[in-house]
């Protein structure tokens, strides 16, 4: 099943029932075309803490608008399941215990088949009470619906960890081959940002997270970013100067991973008999030099920019840029199919501010001044995890096309790269 092209969720203040209707629907259709290859052996085996089953991604989302429209606010629903609010809350405290994340892998039931049929009815009932929905908590909705669209990623990139670490190296989907004119990708250029008193975080009437906001002043002192993400070409050099062997380009953490992990190339690149391969969701493939460098860790992007003379860019010189950009624009999640970060074309610009890649950035994720969390459940949803993580902008090639804008916020540990991060360098003028 082929699902309409997504775009950004409007405010759902502004639009009528039938347009929140046709939202919702897009949104839920496209999780289920990401799970059609599956089997329910793969859709229920998780390769990682950090990673989730498929089943528990379609039965999470599920149970988040089961949960807090369904449940609080229409009158007579009757849940699915009472036992599923354990297996399926993920972090909410104030909904009471719930089963251990590193052993959602052992949740055999229910099988694909019934968590499939648990969102046909939760549907139902949510298109039968949509305006009610609309009436009541239209905002909850939106939430709940960006809420899905950030599992959708999750969903793709943590399918990938786990076919990757198949032997056999199996696809998900079979191969697009890109095209460049340039194999090492085009020439980086440097363009300057703009300086001074800038405006950071969203103010907008639609959809934003509350981590967004509020909106605020920020001195940006003169900067430049470069026009295009590092390369896989530029990553093979760093690697051959022995970037990854020498201690003074790592932050002491970053060292002592790298140490402990012996890290010698980001994630699922291999070098085999026929050269250097990468793991994609098509299953090993040769590596592409021009294609932007991904599956890297923060403390791998410092490494990098400190051995090329330059720096990441914070959150706010990046946001400062991409606001005069498309968020709409660039390599990102329209429909089920092959996902994986492509070379850009070549241009005079900046390019790939939105999409192909999450860009690192130097910022801790931290509450911007008047941050204020709401009340309630939802409340846990950004404020608590604002601790030891850092910022990353612009969204990747697994991220649902019309989900980003300039002021998004993304965050994970600096050691985390499964998700398709890279970097984009910056430096001071």
């Amino acid at each position: 099943m082929m699902t309409p092209t997504s775009r950004a969720i409007p405010s759902v203040r502004e639009v009528d029932v039938d347009v929140l209707r046709e939202q919702y629907l897009a949104v839920r259709a496209l999780s289920l075309d990401l799970v059609v290859p599956l089997s329910d052996g793969d859709a229920t085996v998780q390769s990682m803490p950090d990673a989730s089953p498929a089943k528990w991604h379609l039965a999470h989302t599920t149970w988040f608008f089961e949960t807090f429209i369904l449940r609080d606010h229409v009158p007579g629903h009757r849940p699915y399941d009472e036992g599923w609010a354990y297996l399926f809350n993920s972090y909410y405290e104030a909904e009471g215990a719930r089963h251990a994340r590193p052993q959602r892998g052992l949740i055999t039931r229910p099988g694909l088949r019934e968590v499939i049929d648990y969102r046909r009815r939760v549907d139902e009932a949510m298109l039968a009470a949509m305006p009610l929905i609309e009436e009541r908590c239209p905002d909850l909705l939106a939430l709940g619906l960006n809420h899905e669209q950030q599992h959708q990623e999750l969903l793709l990139t943590d399918i990938k960890h786990l076919f990757f670490q198949n032997p056999l190296g199996p696809a998900v989907w079979p191969d697009e081959p890109s095209t460049h004119d340039n194999p090492h990708g085009p020439e980086l250029t440097w363009h300057e940002g703009p300086a001074g008193l800038a405006e950071i975080g969203y103010s907008g009437d639609s959809f934003s997270f509350d981590c967004e906001q509020p909106s605020h002043q920020h001195f940006l002192s003169p900067y430049a970013l470069a026009s295009r993400p590092v390369t896989n070409s530029e990553w093979f050099d760093f690697i051959s100067d022995h970037g990854y062997a020498t201690a003074t380009l790592w932050l002491s953490d970053g060292w002592a991973w790298v140490q402990r992990e012996n890290i010698t190339t980001p994630l699922y690149w291999r070098r085999h008999d026929r050269g250097w391969e990468q793991f994609a969701l098509s299953g090993w493939r040769p590596i592409d030099p021009a294609a932007p460098v991904t599956h890297i860790s923060l403390y791998e992007a410092d490494a990098f920019a400190t051995w090329a003379g330059k720096r990441l860019p914070t959150e706010q010189e990046w946001e400062a840029v991409a606001r005069d950009h498309d968020p709409m624009g660039g390599i990102q999640l329209d429909r089920a199919g092959p996902v994986q970060p492509r070379s850009v074309p070549r241009n005079e610009g900046l390019s790939s501010l939105f999409g192909n890649i999450w860009e690192w950035t130097g910022s801790a994720y931290r509450p911007y001044p008047g941050f204020r969390t709401a009340p309630g459940a939802v409340g846990e949803y950004n404020g608590k995890f604002m601790s030891g993580q850092f910022v990353l902008k612009g969204g990747s090639c697994a991220t649902p096309r019309g989900h980003v804008r300039a002021s998004y916020r993304n965050f994970f540990y600096p050691h985390q790269r499964w998700q398709f991060t890279g970097l984009r360098l910056a430096k001071d003028l």
